[in-house]
């Protein structure tokens, strides 16, 4: 029985040290990774890993604490380090909601060259190849793209994926759909599905431009806020006695206090002021 009892628990031992340890096992990403990733697609710089992006976080971070604290203190620096280290993530999300308002004024008039391509009588890949030479500037390349890869012997439906992984936008998703599955089954009411999508994109446009005009004062109006104090702080860390000051024990506790409310500030303002976002349900 002893026996029996120590194979079967060596078995386990073998099992799970199988399910952890044995090389070649493919690595699970995190969801931070995998957001990163997503973020940065979409900001149009795929090239650049989220690995290379939180290098580039901490290098700058670290330079502006170096380079503050040499011309104030090091607790002032260490503060100013810390909101350098996230200005490339705050770079990447600015690029990304710029490219995405881009990307939404441009629709609807890419949706009409498709629309006026089919009617002429092209077919599905030659209407979206066109794109690359008379559709929207900011589309041209990825179309041109598109061009290459299914010229080059892919098939349509693998290179409509690569188009959408390389837009990465909830629009293009659905666009990239509705031919696919026109292509796949059929049907002569492409050309009024078309119009009807344009349409409904111009109106859209229309009522987010809108609220983001009306949104746009007060958002600048909470950051001049968040950002004031810290003018002034580094204005005052320029004389001695500010320095000594912040150099002692009630000094800190008055940075970490104000590091930790202009941070929770800032996310709440970021998220009461952040309007509703398309998100990607045909990826």
């Amino acid at each position: 029985m002893a026996p029996t009892v120590g194979l079967i628990g060596g078995l386990g031992l073998f099992l799970v040290w199988w399910a952890c340890w044995v090389p070649g096992r493919p690595k699970t990403r995190s969801g931070s990774f995998i957001t990163a990733e997503r973020l940065l697609r979409q900001a149009g710089i795929g090239n650049v890993s989220p690995a290379q992006l939180a290098g580039t976080s901490l290098a700058s971070g670290a330079l502006v604490a170096v380079v503050v604290a040499a011309m104030t203190a090091w607790p002032i620096g260490l503060c100013f380090g810390v909101f350098a280290s996230g200005a490339p993530l705050a770079l990447v999300v600015w690029q990304a909601k710029r490219r995405a308002r881009a990307l939404r004024e441009v629709w609807p008039d890419a949706v009409d060259h498709l629309r006026s391509a089919i009617r002429a009588g092209l077919s599905l890949p030659e209407a979206l190849i066109q794109l690359g030479t008379k559709g929207p500037e900011i589309l041209r390349p990825v179309f041109v793209a598109f061009a290459a890869d299914f010229r080059s012997g892919g098939s349509f439906g693998d290179s409509l994926d690569r188009l959408k992984d390389s837009l990465a936008d909830p629009v293009a998703d659905s666009i990239i759909e509705a031919l696919r599955l026109t292509r796949d089954v059929g049907g002569s009411d492409l050309g009024r599905l078309l119009a009807t999508l344009a349409e409904c994109l111009r109106e859209n446009l229309r009522t987010r431009s809108e609220l983001e005009a009306r949104q746009s004062w007060t958002v600048n109006g909470a950051r001049l806020a968040v950002a004031a104090p810290w003018a002034v702080l580094l204005l005052l860390a320029t004389r001695p006695e500010a320095m000594a000051a912040y150099g002692r024990p009630a000094g800190l506790v008055v940075l970490a206090a104000g590091l930790v409310v202009s941070s929770v500030c800032y996310w709440l303002m970021l998220r009461i002021a952040a309007l509703p976002t398309e998100e990607r349900v045909l990826r």
